[in-house]
């Protein structure tokens, strides 16, 4: 008898719980956690080999329905393959409920095949780690897993999401005979979780407006965040009627005509410290743009609001002086009702200094003029041409994906102008590892045409995303291939030294068409100026899945960006 009973309720709790999703590591300790999931009916199930590529395959997912994915994987080394994408879902607020079967803590340091410390594996990058009894027939202990399913699916779903870890410890035998069924037993039981509304006291929006109101020059900066309709329709009323900007990366999301997006180019020029805001309002999650936070730093302004539900203090810019708990969109629609009732009853404007507002713009139309003056001015093929050409053709229906290093930050400064369905990227941790894995789970999901722009070092160390089966035939991927890590000659300090290329670039001859070959993807490249328009146009018109890989130099690359980073000063 091998029917693990409290394991197979576990399957059935998360499917109660409204989990669809469950990403499996093949394994032999986890058979009974992956043959509870996998005989269940109620979940698709998505198998990768490679437990790091899993981990961010499972994020991609969640991070598109904002719902926990499941995860499993066997005992021993295979757990701390979830590591880095267990980590950029906790910085990230992505719900992840990870499985990790585990050997019994008597075969500790016995020789023992696959039998690790596994307690606690993920350390402070989980909201919490459980870890449930061997002993499933001891009536307590099938208590105990019912009530620890329920609680960590529910505290991975609290604001702030992020992942949760179960480790299972399971002895032999695990595998059921041929003639043993699974059903669910009927000590299932569901304990939902009711969340507390925030709401702010009467006597602190005393405080905030008073505030608001001795402040003549404010600004309004979100940080990355998923698209939000009610947040950027109160967010445009503000700027319309106020006359207030709204500074965001295209990693926030916002739209509306006026969003301040080019504030990479002019915050370093000079007469930029008259940009300095006494209050600035802050939201959302970790901030692209090293110049703004430089500026804010350089600049601090008197008052400094940050909205957020996250349960540390984050303060980046060094400037907070009020941390406000909630969510953004309650926070702003509360504080518009509020001000444009005061204006309304005092017949008065909000008494602030709207030529700070058109000061920025000033900036920003002028930045975006120079911007487009020195793209077409290039006559090298670059980076930048290639990814300016893109831009142009991608269809606004489009979900972007945008792997980290120089590729983010191309796309900070280039995809500013363009509304597509969602702009996304792994700035959690900001790490190179797993951008291919998540833009296949996004992209799994999401039912709309996905883009993935990624450099050759980033899409060589996750090529593994793709040995699973079923590729996602929605997807597109464009390979930046400089040959090595490019970020190193544009940032100070390592683009001067003797070691650049062997020890930081990492300079090499691959190139991404044996991959495709090999998981059957379409190929295209490109490596010259007069061909780029029309590739770009056969690669983004193709009907499935397809990868177009750039070739392009490093030194040419070098000097194109730091043109174009010149250009507004």
């Amino acid at each position: 008898m091998a029917i693990l009973q409290p394991l197979i309720d576990m399957a059935e709790i998360c499917y109660r719980q409204g989990i669809r999703h469950v990403v499996i590591s093949p394994g032999s300790r986890s058979a009974a956690l992956t043959l509870a999931f996998a005989r269940h009916g109620g979940f698709r199930a998505h198998v990768c080999m490679d437990e790091r590529s899993a981990g961010f395959i499972a994020l991609g997912m969640a991070q598109q329905i904002d719902s926990p994915v499941v995860l499993i994987c066997t005992s021993g080394s295979a757990a701390y393959n979830f590591a880095p994408a267990v980590s950029e879902a906790f910085f990230q607020q992505i719900p992840l409920l990870i499985l990790t079967a585990d050997r019994p803590k008597e075969w500790q340091h016995q020789y023992d095949g696959q039998t690790i410390y596994q307690t606690g594996i993920f350390g402070q990058h989980v909201k919490r780690s459980f870890e449930v009894s061997p002993d499933y027939q001891h009536s307590d202990v099938k208590w105990a897993i019912n009530r620890v399913t329920n609680e960590a699916i529910n505290l991975a779903s609290m604001a702030p999401n992020g992942p949760v870890h179960i480790n299972v410890p399971i002895r032999e035998p695990f595998y059921p005979a041929a003639d043993e069924v699974f059903n669910a037993s009927g000590e299932v039981r569901v304990i939902q979780r009711q969340e507390n509304e925030v709401v702010w006291p009467q006597a602190v929006w005393e405080e905030l407006l008073d505030e608001w109101e001795s402040a003549p020059k404010i600004l309004i900066a979100g940080g990355q965040g998923k698209p939000d309709a009610a947040l950027n329709a109160v967010l445009d009323r503000i700027t319309e009627e106020w006359q207030i900007p709204v500074l965001g990366d295209c990693i926030a999301n916002l739209s509306g005509k006026e969003i301040i997006r080019h504030h990479d180019l002019f915050l370093g020029a000079d007469g930029a410290e008259n940009l300095r805001p006494d209050l600035l309002i802050t939201f959302g999650m970790s901030f692209l743009s090293k110049e703004f936070k430089q500026f804010i730093r350089k600049n601090p302004p008197r008052y400094h609001w940050n909205i957020s539900e996250d349960a540390f203090l984050a303060d980046p810019f060094q400037s907070v002086t009020r941390d406000i708990p909630g969510k953004a969109t309650a926070f702003f629609e509360n504080l518009f009702e509020k001000l444009d009732y005061q204006s309304f009853v005092e017949n008065t404007d909000l008494g602030h200094d709207t030529s700070y507002y058109s000061f920025w713009v000033q900036n920003e139309r002028k930045a975006r003029q120079k911007k487009h003056e020195t793209l077409e001015n290039l006559s090298m093929f670059n980076d930048l041409t290639l990814l300016d050409t893109m831009f142009k053709y991608i269809r606004i229906e489009y979900q972007i994906h945008i792997a980290n290093s120089m590729s983010v930050r191309y796309a900070n400064v280039l995809a500013t102008e363009n509304e597509w369905s969602g702009v996304f990227a792994n700035r959690g941790t900001s790490g190179i590892d797993g951008c291919v894995s998540t833009a296949i789970g996004a992209a799994r999901l999401n039912g709309q045409p996905t883009l993935l722009i990624v450099g050759d070092v980033a899409f060589l160390y996750d090529r593994n995303g793709l040995l699973i089966d079923n590729l996602p035939q929605n997807l597109k991927i464009v390979v930046l291939n400089n040959a090595g890590g490019n970020i190193f000659r544009m940032i100070d300090g390592p683009g001067s030294l003797p070691e650049l290329e062997t020890f930081f670039e990492t300079r090499h001859a691959f190139s991404a068409r044996r991959t495709c070959e090999d998981s059957g993807i379409a190929y295209f490249r490109v490596s010259d100026l007069a061909g780029t328009e029309a590739i770009v146009k056969e690669f983004l018109d193709f009907g499935g899945i397809a990868l177009l890989e750039g070739f392009t130099d490093p030194v040419e690359n070098t000097k194109a960006w730091k043109v174009l980073k010149r250009a507004a000063h």
